[in-house]
């Protein structure tokens, strides 16, 4: 980086100018002489390509100020020393349109950022001269702030795209709760759909780290209000909640919010009872939850159609979510899934309330890597006696089969939701990375796997070659009669 010397005399910045120009000429012709090898079909056409050694020309022009015709000082409130770029106005002006007006009349610009920004303005320069960057997790959000502030659109959809893609990347003290409150802030609406779906798919995972923590109140109760939360059960909710309001200590509403927004149904009795006599968050708020309280233990008490006659079931409170205990389905790891088909049963409860404890369904599961849809399925050709159509293998996709083995009375007034998820391997730890659910009304998960190529052992789908399962049975209670006003 060349030193601050003042201001350079005009002919200077006009050489700078000059110089920069040529460059940028250089490039184009680079590209359109590869752009008439490639139309011409003349055997002898070749390609020069020199791209490599002007982006290397570039950035000396970038460490050395040669020809520089103007100045950034970036001052920040952390130092008292202001780090100084001797730049290309050209070179600016043809990546930011904040730059080309702040450059317009003047020669030296003073640039005030936060420390944060501060301390990447090199790097953010550097893209600016040669298209490129590298960024590591704790960069994303000021590199971002920078490209959005100055105007630089490539360079704030490829730190977007590099934050979306790298949720499941393992971080000191994470980093997706502060992503998702960053989108909210720009308004990024897909970062903050991808930075939501990844908490309620890993949050488990979330809940045991020091991000936790730094949830917001509505972020919080956007999660609450979700019924695919994969979690291990509604009580391990709770004891996160718990910890969240006693270091937060919100305002009584906001408290009173959040906790009845926790699904106290989905809770056996025992630690209910448990959690008045121990939770002193619970004790604190009982009279704003007690209603609830009440509710969960006629629940359990009775039998679910009785229970439908006097109250509505059919809202989120009754809704169970992708809870990972064992009474709620089952793991299944499937080695060499691409080799032919396989089949497993497994039981879970009938439903949540614990008058329906002692109550088990079993499942039958049948996944085949290759299953064909009826239109291409082999069929005899008239053309030719006795010929069968070739089938190849990739016509097929895989297909998930969830069936209940038998049919019971018991069944009235229950309907199965029925959730598959697939783990896999991203930066060293098992996540979700998809989740399909269907209904009673259908056997199958639609578009399964649609887009998972498992015939390559390297399948971003398969850990170890096998294809991680977890499959969950979500009863859901329906009032027969109508409820009694």
């Amino acid at each position: 980086m060349a030193r601050l010397t003042g201001a350079r005399p005009v002919a200077a910045r006009r050489w700078g100018c000059a110089a920069a120009f040529l460059l940028l000429l250089l490039l184009l012709l680079t590209v359109q002489a590869a752009q008439k090898a490639d139309l011409s079909g003349d055997t002898t056409a070749a390609t020069i390509n020199h791209s490599l050694t002007l982006l290397q020309r570039l950035q000396e022009l970038l460490q050395n100020g040669n020809g520089s015709d103007s100045v950034l000082r970036v001052r920040s409130a952390a130092s008292d020393e202001a780090k100084v770029f001797h730049t290309h106005q050209l070179l600016l002006s043809l990546q930011s349109e904040v730059f080309e007006s702040l450059l317009r009349n003047q020669s030296v610009v003073t640039l005030h950022e936060p420390p944060e920004t501060a301390a990447l303005f090199e790097k953010f320069i550097r893209y600016l001269y040669c298209g490129g960057v590298s960024i590591l997790l704790h960069q994303a959000i000021p590199l971002h702030q920078l490209a959005s502030k100055y105007r630089v659109w490539g360079l704030q959809r490829g730190v977007a795209e590099y934050m979306r893609s790298h949720l499941a990347s393992e971080s000191s003290q994470g980093h997706v709760v502060g992503w998702y409150h960053y989108a909210v802030r720009v308004g990024d609406t897909a970062l903050q759909e991808s930075c939501l779906q990844f908490l309620a798919w890993n949050l488990s995972a979330v809940l045991g780290s020091a991000e936790w923590g730094s949830v917001s109140v509505e972020l919080l109760l956007l999660l609450l209000e979700r019924s695919d939360l994969v979690l291990h059960s509604e009580l391990e909710l709770y004891t996160a909640v718990e910890g969240w309001l006693s270091r937060r200590q919100p305002e009584a509403p906001v408290a009173e919010r959040v906790l009845r927004a926790i699904r106290y149904p989905m809770i056996a009795p025992s630690q209910l009872f448990r959690l008045q006599a121990q939770s002193a968050v619970l004790a604190r708020h009982r009279g704003a939850v007690q209603d609830l309280l009440f509710q969960a233990f006629q629940f359990h008490a009775a039998s679910p159609l009785h229970f439908a006659k006097y109250f509505d079931v059919n809202c989120s409170m009754f809704l169970p979510r992708n809870y990972l205990a064992p009474s709620w389905g089952s793991q299944w790891v499937i080695t060499n899934p691409a080799r032919d088909d396989r089949s497993t049963s497994f039981q879970t409860q009938l439903g949540p309330s614990s008058h329906d404890a002692g109550k088990r369904v079993t499942w039958n599961v049948l996944f085949s890597p290759r299953w064909l849809p009826v239109s291409l399925r082999p069929v005899y050709s008239d053309s030719v006696s006795g010929a069968i159509q070739p089938v190849r293998i990739e016509d097929g996709r895989p297909r998930l089969v969830i069936t209940p083995a038998m049919s019971s009375p018991d069944f009235a007034g229950v309907t199965f939701q029925k959730t598959v998820l697939v783990g896999v391997r991203q930066q060293g730890r098992v996540l979700v990375k998809h989740a399909y659910s269907f209904h009673q009304s259908s056997d199958e998960a639609p578009d399964f796997l649609a887009h998972a190529d498992l015939q390559k052992r390297t399948s971003e789908y398969l850990i170890d070659n096998s294809l991680h399962l977890h499959i969950i049975i979500k009863p859901v209670y329906h009032a027969l009669i109508k409820v009694k006003k």
